[in-house]
């Protein structure tokens, strides 16, 4: 097919996951895109090939529950909204619980396909130096935390404001084939069935209190990347390297991604574990499983030798071990508009994690976003931002001016990096929450439930009807 459109372009820069979705939104607007790619040209730390969308830490989505989850009602707004992402994601999911996770190569070729033979798309790679120039016009930069550096200098030399940074830790990748499964045993937490899976999607493998704490010792003593230049800069709290939690108190891993609650070893039923690690499958063929939260800035060989002490993994062969990279943001909500404009540039937009988002959803969410406010200007439509009852909104004014004041330096505004979740969105109206017919016992858990459900409920509602009112 000819691009027969009558528009002028849209240039996106940057094919990772909210650059892709930008792109696709922008062009199934009926809008012509040029997407603009440095990998092919120059590589980055964390990549691997060449392909769009790329997953470079986990292969997880994370929770696929629309019902009781904000990240699940991501998912589904972004279903609603025709997402490239989460077309090729439930094409290409493996199992893992209560989670979508995908087959990562899958998933980034899939993408990669589509974009490619899209008729309104065009894809070029090179690497865009500095900011788009004014005579592209609407323009996107979508370059994720993995920016170049010549386009942070352009882009802090635009808004007189220096990039925040925060480090972020990539887990190790093990063959399945070298995990020890007469000590290990397969089950999600509390037996929770999640799309594609069956209740017995993660490996487990237990430690009693004694390993554990050796553990601990081997994690805190291991040799670790130095910071060098980039020493001061903050970790992001959802992504922090395994040892770094270590370092915050000895209960802390059992209380966070080794708590041993809602899990049963098959060999030995009577016996509870102190601490499990858990492995999520990785790949399609599931011949590669993820260690779970274990980000690492420990070196290559203090990796190999510590996590072989895990039981089950004394004889474990990595295809990736652990890694340390720099992420960038802005400080969206001084520098943008609630359209992802930027204040001093008009036409031109930012999308994905370097706005401050986190997390592969969210990026892809913000680049839907992006994608659809320009196309919508393109057409000469007044973009409208989404409700903040919606997962897209409640992401989207955390972004844009969601931001608090810091007690420590009073006045100046503090920005950090976020997840969607439920203290984005706006509180139920008064009285909305009441007890369910036949339900005697109703506070607590059981009253956090029914809260979540019906924030989920009004979430998509608000987004199908804001969808149906502004199509573009």
């Amino acid at each position: 097919m000819q691009n027969t459109s009558s528009f002028a372009p849209i240039h996106v820069v940057g094919g990772g996951l909210a650059g892709s979705e930008a792109a696709w939104q922008i062009a199934q607007a009926g809008v012509p895109v040029v997407l603009h790619e440095m990998r092919g040209v120059r590589g980055t730390d964390a990549h691997k090939t060449d392909d769009l969308a790329e997953l470079v830490c986990s292969n997880s989505f994370r929770s696929d529950d629309a019902t009781s989850n904000a990240v699940g009602v991501l998912h589904a707004e972004m279903r609603l909204a025709g997402s490239l992402i989460m077309q090729a994601a439930d094409r290409h999911q493996v199992p893992a619980g209560g989670a979508l996770a995908v087959d990562r190569d899958g998933f980034a070729q899939a993408v990669t396909a589509e974009i490619a033979a899209h008729p309104l798309i065009t894809v070029m790679r090179e690497e865009v130096a500095g900011l788009p120039p004014a005579d592209w016009g609407l323009s996107i930069v979508a370059t994720g935390p993995l920016t170049a550096p010549s386009l942070a200098e352009a882009i802090r030399a635009e808004t007189g404001e220096d990039a925040l940074a925060f480090f972020d830790a990539i887990a190790p990748i093990v063959h399945f084939d070298t995990i020890d499964m007469d000590i290990c045993w397969f089950q999600s937490r509390y037996d929770k069935v999640g799309p594609g899976g069956t209740g017995k999607d993660y490996i487990n493998c237990p430690m009693d209190e004694a390993q554990y704490n050796a553990f601990v010792d081997a994690l805190i003593a291991g040799d670790k990347t130095g910071f060098k230049e980039w020493e001061g800069t903050p970790y992001f709290d959802g992504c922090l390297p395994i040892e770094v939690m270590a370092e915050r108190g000895r209960e802390t891993l059992r209380h966070g991604p080794m708590k041993p609650m809602g899990l049963t070893n098959a060999h030995n039923p009577t016996v509870k574990a102190y601490a499990v690690v858990q492995l999520r499958q990785d790949n399609a063929l599931g011949t590669l499983y993820n260690m779970v939260g274990f980000q690492t800035k420990l070196r290559y060989g203090a990796q190999a030798e510590v996590f072989r002490m895990i039981p089950g993994l004394e004889k474990a062969e990595f295809a990736r071990l652990g890694g340390l990279h720099r992420n960038t943001y802005i400080h969206s909500p001084t520098l943008l508009d609630p359209t992802l404009q930027l204040k001093s540039r008009p036409g031109l937009r930012f999308a994905g994690q370097i706005t401050g988002c986190e997390g592969y959803v969210e990026s892809a969410s913000i680049g839907l976003l992006a994608g659809r406010f320009a196309a919508a200007e393109r057409k000469g439509l007044t973009p409208v931002v989404p409700p903040q009852t919606s997962a897209f909104g409640a992401l989207l004014g955390h972004i844009t001016g969601g931001h608090i004041v810091s007690d420590e330096e009073p006045g100046k505004r503090s920005f950090q990096p976020m997840n969607v979740n439920f203290g984005l969105f706006p509180p139920l109206e008064p009285g909305a929450i009441t007890r369910p017919e036949g339900v005697k016992r109703f506070r607590g858990k059981e009253k956090a439930v029914v809260k979540k459900n019906l924030m989920a409920e009004r979430a998509l509602s608000d987004c199908a009807a804001w969808l149906s009112a502004n199509p573009v």
